[in-house]
């Protein structure tokens, strides 16, 4: 095997494992929130079971925005990513930990568990983002490099959603036990990885200043937060408007939720191709506007077995605009600027994560979950719609982009 197709599955196998981590947490999410002390009584941000699930969520991704391009601009300047990849793997593997031993302790207040998750947050996503760069940086083609970076997402989240509804069931601490174990192993597997990083030492305003001549990332970026965006949401208020409507459990929750991740996950890699031959914008306006469609559908769902069809539509939809999206970014950066640019798309990403678990968990709590469903829905139709120009406006998306390499001529 050629070392970049090894160098390929090994890092493809590090985002897997990143994203089962976080996915065990999510179908038990609000079983897990009270065995770590979430009290309405003595608790602001746990006024609700919904409450207190949207603020533990939205306590990892606001970490997430505030020290992902930390973590980019760090590896550019020092033009190294392994070394980064490791600390942030072990040091939220101590994070997972932490939080798991919090029941046991008794004393921490829910404060201080959102505190913590912080923390973690922080330590991961350096593991997470820079592994994306890393994949950035292989040849082969963007198409197959983020192909492969989209199959990886979308498995772990397949796998992760019932596995930790099953370990929810059996113990709420046990998902943070797994994720614990799975970081210390992303931080020993990495090491067999050649760091191809292009820059060998590069001023952090000198990366910025090349981003800031490429505002078509802004394109990218913005598909990037709509998409997780409605990612959040479904983490979130659809975990539990399916337990809600459908008086369901973990697992079978995590069943539901693996419905739309599992055909996104395995069409990524041929999606992915299919973009480096077709271009770009295909891919992603049409895709975004019927994946919008998709997701207004899901809550008009009468039954479980429509919902989990609507779902499995809703994630082939999704397999077709997430590789492209990111191997927009690939081509755009410029080389010696990946791991900013990627950072850039991570943190546009985590936003969009807020803002399903934040505008999805405020509309359901106060208008319900019918509304809730339509308006991220037509959000992501409406933004579909709106950058449509642009592709035309900056000439993205046409096939004549796609060479396998950025140009960079700073």
């Amino acid at each position: 095997m050629h070392s970049s197709d090894r160098d390929r599955v090994v890092l493809a196998t590090v985002v897997f494992a990143v994203l089962f981590s976080q996915l065990l947490l999510y179908p038990g999410v609000a079983t897990l929130v009270e065995t770590l002390g979430a009290d309405a009584t003595t608790s602001p941000f746990a006024t609700t079971a919904l409450d207190a699930s949207m603020w533990f969520l939205v306590a990892e991704f606001a970490a997430y925005v505030a020290f992902v391009g930390v973590w980019g601009v760090a590896s550019d300047v020092t033009g190294r990513r392994t070394p980064f990849i490791i600390a942030g793997a072990l040091a939220g593997a101590v994070g997972y930990a932490t939080l798991a031993v919090v029941p046991a302790v008794g004393w921490v207040s829910f404060e201080g568990v959102l505190l913590l998750r912080v923390l973690q947050g922080a330590m991961t996503i350096g593991a997470f983002s820079l592994t994306m760069t890393m994949l950035m940086d292989l040849d082969g083609g963007h198409g197959r490099n983020m192909g492969a970076a989209g199959i990886a997402i979308g498995l772990g989240a397949a796998l992760g959603a019932p596995i930790g509804g099953q370990l929810t069931e059996l113990d709420p601490i046990a998902p943070l036990i797994g994720a614990a174990v799975l970081l210390v192993g992303v931080g020993a597997l990495v090491t067999v990885v050649t760091d191809r990083t292009p820059n060998r030492r590069r001023s952090a305003r000198a990366l910025l200043e090349g981003l800031r001549r490429r505002p078509a990332l802004s394109i990218p970026y913005t598909f990037g937060f709509v998409d997780r965006m409605t990612a959040g949401f479904f983490a979130l208020v659809g975990t539990l408007y399916f337990q809600e409507a459908f008086d369901l459990g973990p697992a079978t929750t995590g069943l539901l939720l693996a419905c739309f991740f599992a055909p996104f996950a395995l069409l990524q890699y041929p999606m992915g191709a299919l973009s480096d031959r077709i271009g770009r914008a295909i891919p992603i306006v049409i895709g975004s506007l019927c994946y919008g469609l998709g997701i207004v559908a899901v809550g008009a769902a009468p039954s479980v077995a429509t919902a989990a069809l609507a779902m499995i539509a809703v994630g082939v939809l999704g397999a077709l605009v997430s590789p492209a999206t990111m191997a927009l970014v690939t081509d755009i950066a410029g080389e010696r600027e990946r791991g900013v640019a990627m950072a850039g798309f991570n943190i546009a990403g985590s936003l969009g994560f807020l803002g399903g678990f934040l505008i999805g968990g405020t509309v359901a709590g106060n208008y319900g979950y019918d509304l809730a469903f339509l308006a991220v829905g037509g959000l992501e139709i409406a933004i579909a719609l709106l950058a449509a120009p642009a592709f035309l406006q900056w000439g993205l998306g046409g096939t004549t982009r796609l060479t396998g390499e950025s140009s960079d001529r700073t």
